[in-house]
């Protein structure tokens, strides 16, 4: 197979310009926020390209944004010179649904209504193979991350044990796939993703007093800060280990809420988020090649997020400031 160019984004990275135009921008979550009612806060939407919700319901928000999210990968999918930039973005959803099911079964509940869609595999196809413990017709790493933790829990381990599993499963395949792909802007946004989590479990396990050994547990490998720093005792001045980086911000924030009682972590966890916005936001700068679709893929990401905070805190009754505290930063 020839090496993929830049060049071979030519198409793709036009249509990615002109659908950048009718992203949610800061602008158009403003007039959501402030519109009268949260039907007409939807349909601000429309000029995303949405259609117009016939009632505001938890329901119809779900089904929305899952045919909003299936058609944003079934396009690009199919566009594509490398589909694997796309399968990147999609594997959180495989690795969800997989969460998902294996504590349902843990505990003998049905997980239908938490399942999502939007990964390599659809919801229904993910659920039948679990029921039948046929997972012959999947990846190598998710099919040995949901045994190992189905055995788990049925061997009465803690539910984060099985999360922890699937959880380094799914980025050691963001890696491998980003690798793949030869794209070194995909490489460095699976890093920072990692340097992300990696960097809000050493917050919270200061918060709770935890030491190195439960880092050690949690910690995933891969990112740019090693695993040892953050769980040797140095690893407590999370500023240093981060300084000069995208997350510099963030640590500085985070060292400061480790100490008990020093405030909630709503203005941290945004600062992460933004962090890698920022760093996918570059993607703006390139006339075209793969970094146009991976910061395409990531904007809309973000703008299903956004979506879903503002209509969801519009239906639950809260004021315009309260949501607006949970908000990233927008790609335009």
């Amino acid at each position: 197979m020839s090496k993929i160019k830049d060049t071979d984004y030519l198409t793709i990275s036009a249509r990615v310009r002109a659908k950048e135009t009718r992203l949610l921008t800061r602008e158009r979550m403003e007039r959501m926020l402030d519109a009268r009612s949260g039907e007409e806060s939807a349909k601000v939407l429309t000029e995303c390209g949405y259609p117009e919700l016939p009632a505001l319901t938890g329901r119809a928000l779900d089904e929305l944004l899952s045919q909003a999210r299936a058609a944003l990968y079934r396009e690009l999918k199919s566009s594509v010179p490398d589909p694997r930039l796309v399968e990147v973005f999609q594997m959180k959803y495989d690795y969800h649904n997989a969460k998902t099911l294996v504590k349902a079964a843990a505990v003998g509940v049905q997980a239908d209504r938490l399942l999502m869609e939007g990964g390599r595999w659809s919801a229904a196809q993910i659920k039948d193979a679990f029921l039948r413990d046929s997972l012959r017709d999947f990846t190598d790493p998710f099919r040995q991350a949901v045994g190992q933790a189905r055995e788990a829990l049925n061997a009465g381990s803690d539910p984060q044990l099985a999360d922890f599993i699937l959880d380094r499963a799914c980025f050691a395949e963001m890696a491998a796939a980003a690798d793949a792909a030869g794209s070194e802007f995909l490489r460095g946004y699976v890093r920072l993703l990692v340097d992300a989590a990696n960097l809000r479990s050493a917050v919270r396990a200061a918060r709770m007093g935890k030491g190195g050994d439960f880092l050690s547990q949690v910690l995933l490998p891969g990112g740019n800060v090693e695993m040892h720093a953050l769980t040797d005792r140095r690893g407590n001045d999370l500023a240093a280990l981060f300084r000069g980086g995208p997350l510099s911000e963030a640590a500085a924030a985070g060292a400061a809420l480790t100490a008990p009682g020093s405030g909630g972590l709503t203005a941290f966890e945004r600062m992460c988020d933004n962090a890698v916005m920022a760093y996918l936001a570059q993607a703006r700068r390139i006339p075209f090649g793969e970094q146009a679709v991976i910061g395409y893929l990531y904007a809309r990401e973000s703008e299903f997020t956004a979506v879903r905070t503002i209509l969801s805190g519009r239906m639950a009754g809260l004021d315009g400031d309260t949501i607006r505290e949970r908000l990233r930063d927008a790609y335009v």
